[in-house]
């Protein structure tokens, strides 16, 4: 993990405390980006030989960055991400252009009603990208490092995720 990504995940924690919240975000963020990807798995082309959707081509520079944000992490997203891109294929193919519309405004509403739910109802305190705008990329590693932590690994993120134990009890 580097320093960088260290500050970046420690300041958004800041903002993700309440378990809820954070069972919204994983919710939110899965549907976002599926939300973002149906439409581009539309357009297909050929490159180098293989066809790729434009979908794959929007997703490769932030799967980059989160590969240089933590190389784990970023393993772990790129595996979601590849589940997400075959369902988004998956879904064009087997419905019209209408019902992928469709399917994808439903995503966006309740991808972007999450959030606001979490942060409003459980956090009470406005998204931390209101603060500050790269916080929105930081979703995904964040409930990554999550997982990771839940399953036994990556103590180095826990100890910046986890509140400590004194703490756990939330003042409303």
């Amino acid at each position: 993990m580097n320093t960088y990504f260290r500050r970046q995940l420690t300041d958004y924690v800041e903002y993700h405390r309440d378990p809820w919240n954070c069972v919204m975000h994983v919710f939110g963020i899965v549907f976002l980006f599926l939300a973002a990807i149906l439409p581009l798995s539309l357009w297909s082309f050929t490159l180098f030989g293989v066809d790729v959707s434009a979908a794959v081509i929007a997703v490769l520079p932030v799967l980059f960055y989160w590969f240089l944000l933590d190389l784990a992490l970023g393993a772990g997203i790129f595996c979601g991400a590849v589940a997400l891109l075959s369902a988004a294929a998956w879904i064009v193919s087997h419905v019209t252009t209408a019902g992928m519309w469709s399917i994808t405004g439903v995503l966006l509403v309740v991808g972007v009603a999450s959030q606001i739910i979490g942060h409003q109802v459980f956090e009470r305190r406005k998204p931390s990208m209101a603060d500050n705008p790269t916080h929105l990329l930081l979703g995904p590693p964040f409930v990554m490092a999550k997982l990771f932590i839940a399953l036994g690994f990556r103590h180095d993120l826990a100890s910046i995720i986890q509140p400590p134990q004194d703490s756990l009890s939330y003042s409303r």
